[in-house]
């Protein structure tokens, strides 16, 4: 039904955005008011997620986006989420409390946002080993790099210096033992920065069980979308593609590492 792009601008002209917000927030007030009565956490309260994922599906357009932004509906749902999430670990709840993930998996995932959690005892303390830790990750997620080859910066690393390089690497994770079915994960990041090489992109991807080798590295189909015409793609296609655009360079050097070596 909201499939097309039309189909999300007409709502949102209507005012459709500022009520999925207020549901949002009317929501995160139900569930504060059943979380210690009935010792239930946020990530419990389907309504809400289901919530989010659409608002999620409205973001995807740009417009809609810069709306959302202009209208600070945004400090106003996490505000509303940061205030359950007190209440709730006011409750005796440890370090692993579930709340910090679904706020990143809403934040990041649903509304292509990044956060960074920090324990509010932490942070009033302004301790010199925690406050640091928690900037350098805040300035990787922002774009930022915290370390550099003075080498690469000088361009004097063999090879990799002389030309356009891109360094892949990849690993595959595979289930403990007695799991006869699941899946394992393949995962592959790749330098975006050249000559820096300090910036890495990354993708994961399920695979066939215990299988070692990266399945989908490269792979072609059929599209029926495009009258059967060829697709090339695969896990290494949008880190190169990804690697042009923030580069600016033409590729001319490929490393790929697969662990272990």
């Amino acid at each position: 039904m909201i499939e097309s792009e039309d189909a999300r601008l007409f709502p949102t002209v209507c005012g459709y955005l500022t009520t999925i917000c207020k549901l949002i927030t009317q929501e995160v007030g139900n569930i504060e008011s059943l979380q210690r009565s009935l010792h239930i956490d946020i990530s419990q309260g389907f309504i809400l997620y289901k919530l989010v994922e659409l608002l999620g599906i409205f973001l995807d357009v740009p417009n809609i986006r810069s709306r959302f932004t202009r209208e600070q509906l945004l400090s106003e749902i996490l505000e509303a989420l940061l205030h359950a999430s007190i209440g709730f670990k006011s409750t005796g709840r440890k370090k692993s409390d579930p709340f910090a993930c679904n706020l990143k998996r809403i934040c990041e995932m649903e509304l292509g946002i990044m956060s960074q959690c920090c324990l509010t005892k932490h942070v009033f303390k302004m301790c010199k080993q925690y406050m640091p830790k928690v900037a350098l990750k805040i300035n990787v997620k922002d774009g930022g790099g915290n370390t550099v080859l003075c080498h690469a910066v000088s361009r004097q690393i063999p090879v990799v210096s002389d030309r356009p390089t891109i360094i892949f690497g990849a690993d595959v994770t595979h289930p403990h033992l007695g799991e006869d079915y699941s899946s394992s994960l393949a995962a592959v990041v790749a330098s975006q920065d050249w000559p820096e090489m300090t910036k890495y992109a990354g993708l994961v991807c399920a695979q066939a069980h215990r299988q070692e080798l990266t399945q989908d590295l490269y792979k072609s189909w059929q599209d029926p979308n495009r009258g059967g015409t060829e697709v090339h793609g695969g896990m290494t296609k949008e880190p190169l593609v990804s690697f042009r655009r923030s580069s600016g360079k033409k590729l001319l050097l490929c490393w790929y590492f697969h662990y272990p070596l």
